[in-house]
């Protein structure tokens, strides 16, 4: 243990680190290849049906992927804290580009200039997505936050935003196929850019969950009551 002026500090076992860094490893390479598989599919089944909220929807894929390979670097690299303010850089800046996509889109379809179209494949695509992307977030919070790397926790919230992009486009394409509200995905996606907004900037501050990196890291004690 070493004492710092708000309590001990916990060290971690060397052991237990190495597992916990192979661990987001192996979260993040299946992380990566699923949404380059969901990108492929959204974009192709989204242009067959002229549908901008696949397209979206397939491009915040390419999000994803931009943001676990930033993860996959920093945990390349034998001491991969001196990575974190980039790796975090990265992840802000996927968040902020998916909110400035999904606000834009969102926009041409309210202003009725794009309309989802049904898509059976859609449906198919954003139910998948909606049961395999909360689990793969919560894995890789938990990990994180035991390894104590704010890039991997802050990526993890990235992965729960694409969890939140497949409810909005399953129920806006089934909503659009059932009741014909072409409207409905649009509001809910300008709801979840402005998560994406905020979670950019916790990313970009270091700021996972209001926790401080160097409560995270061990650096400082962690207080009972901080949320995480």
């Amino acid at each position: 243990m070493t004492a710092t002026t708000n309590g001990p500090a916990r060290v971690m076992d060397p052991v237990r680190k190495l597992i916990l860094q192979r661990r987001i490893r192996i979260i993040v390479a299946i992380t990566i290849t699923y949404n380059v598989i969901e990108a492929i599919i959204a974009l192709a089944a989204g242009t067959m049906a002229s549908s901008a909220a696949l397209i979206g929807f397939g491009l915040d894929s390419i999000v994803e992927v931009l943001s676990a390979a930033a993860i996959a670097w920093q945990f390349a690299a034998p001491d991969p804290e001196k990575r974190e303010k980039v790796a975090l850089r990265v992840v802000a800046y996927s968040f902020f580009g998916l909110a400035a996509y999904v606000i834009v889109d969102a926009g041409l379809s309210l202003f009725g200039l794009r309309e989802p179209e049904h898509s059976p494949v859609g449906i198919a695509l954003a139910a998948v997505s909606l049961a395999i992307m909360p689990v793969l977030s919560w894995f890789e919070r938990r990990t994180g936050r035991e390894l104590g790397s704010a890039s991997a926790v802050a990526d993890s919230k990235q992965t729960l935003i694409c969890s939140y992009l497949s409810a909005a486009l399953l129920g806006g394409l089934l909503l659009n196929s059932l009741l014909g509200w072409a409207w409905a995905d649009s509001i809910a996606a300008l709801v979840i850019a402005g998560f994406a907004i905020k979670e950019g900037l916790e990313a970009w501050k270091g700021d996972t969950c209001a926790v401080p990196i160097s409560a995270l890291t061990g650096e400082r004690a962690l207080d009972a009551d901080t949320c995480c």
